[in-house]
């Protein structure tokens, strides 16, 4: 029991620190914000009306100013103890220095655990929340795109669709879709005025079918098709007609939203759905893998704040300890920033951009560690 004194009160002093911190960032970020947001008042925009708007954005700040509080609270907390010497005695007793750092990071992973839920379930609904504020729009939860394309590859050839109008209803409106064969040539064209996607809860095996395929059932109506073959053209008409298309209603809500705004889950859903029709976002993907990567980025970014206070403790006062702090998480924001630019203007891996400042970042914070030990 005794052996848990001491993790314990490093591990309260950095968790109170980090607290402090992230509360402390998170809070004037929200006040700055609102009162930013005051500029926009008008009549059909009150003041009431842009605080609701910034209490439902406050989750996207929280997430924001995690790794910088975690940062920040890991140098004011260590550097309490150094102050007071603890830290010095501690190392002196035989204690590693990375088990102290180890003890360190433990409360970190709880904010990092906090990051991932406000990600995964708050940071969409309040998003969605905060835009219908500001675009004075109802909050009908149907969403809708205009204008979709899609190149969808099969046996022979591919398929190019166009659909005018979509929604997550389950509606459909002008569509056409053009055949292709593996030269390129255009085999058939078809053309509805609408359609209805179909449930197919009885028929698992063509669901399942669809599914692998990439492919949803639809209803359309008021279909005309072209056949172009070597033999001629034929021409067809069907009041109605079940056919495959390569969106269904729950893709509509993946194709509307930003990709900061939108989960992990739905941005490997939205991954999945842009290989199915052999393509890709850029965006989209450099999204993802910072968000699924962010707890690493926490955690190194703990470890370059623990080589600021360790090493001549007495040399660097807690004020200028507090200032390398911030510098170096703006500087940490930037570079996670400019890396997610280079992947998409160059096209770079995006898993690859999204490792290189935590990389970066871990490799300073143990070369910092091995000078100052």
């Amino acid at each position: 029991m005794k052996t848990m004194i001491l993790p314990r009160y490093v591990m309260r002093a950095a968790l109170l620190a980090m607290l402090g911190a992230v509360v402390g960032l998170w809070l004037l970020q929200t006040v700055f914000a609102y009162l930013s947001e005051l500029d926009n008042v008008n009549d059909s925009y009150t003041a009431m009306d842009a605080l609701h708007y910034m209490l439902y954005r406050s989750p996207y700040f929280l997430v924001q100013f995690i790794p910088t509080g975690a940062l920040l609270g890991a140098v004011v907390g260590l550097g309490l103890l150094a102050n007071h010497s603890e830290l010095t005695s501690m190392r002196a007793a035989g204690l590693s220095l990375y088990k102290i750092i180890g003890w360190t990071m433990i409360p970190a992973v709880l904010f990092v655990l906090i990051a991932l839920g406000v990600n995964q379930f708050v940071l969409p609904i309040a998003n969605q929340k905060a835009e219908i504020i500001k675009s004075h729009i109802q909050d009908d939860k149907i969403t809708s795109v205009h204008g979709y394309w899609s190149v969808v590859p099969r046996d022979g050839g591919q398929d190019v669709v166009y659909i005018s109008y979509a929604d997550s209803d389950g509606k459909l409106g002008e569509t056409k879709r053009y055949r292709l064969d593996e030269a390129s040539n255009l085999t058939a064209a078809l053309r509805a005025d609408s359609g209805i996607y179909q449930h197919q809860t009885n028929q698992a095996n063509q669901i399942k079918s669809n599914a692998n395929a990439g492919e949803y059932t639809w209803q359309l109506q008021g279909v005309d098709e072209v056949q172009i073959s070597t033999a001629g053209v034929s021409r067809a008409h069907d009041d109605d007609r079940l056919l495959s298309l390569p969106i269904a209603p729950t893709d509509v809500h993946l194709l509307t939203k930003e990709p900061e705004d939108m989960s992990l889950t739905d941005l490997y859903a939205h991954g999945q759905l842009m290989q199915h029709q052999d393509s890709r976002s850029l965006r989209h993907e450099v999204a993802f893998w910072q968000k699924l990567l962010s707890p690493f980025a926490v955690l190194s970014l703990v470890l370059v704040a623990s080589s600021f206070v360790f090493g001549s403790l007495r040399s660097q006062g807690l004020g200028l300890r507090i200032v390398l702090a911030l510098l170096t998480g703006l500087l940490f924001s930037y570079l996670t920033d400019l890396t997610g630019f280079i992947a998409l203007a160059a096209g770079i891996s995006p898993l690859l951009m999204a490792l290189l400042p935590i990389v970066i970042s871990t490799l300073a914070g143990v070369y910092l560690l091995k000078r100052r030990q």
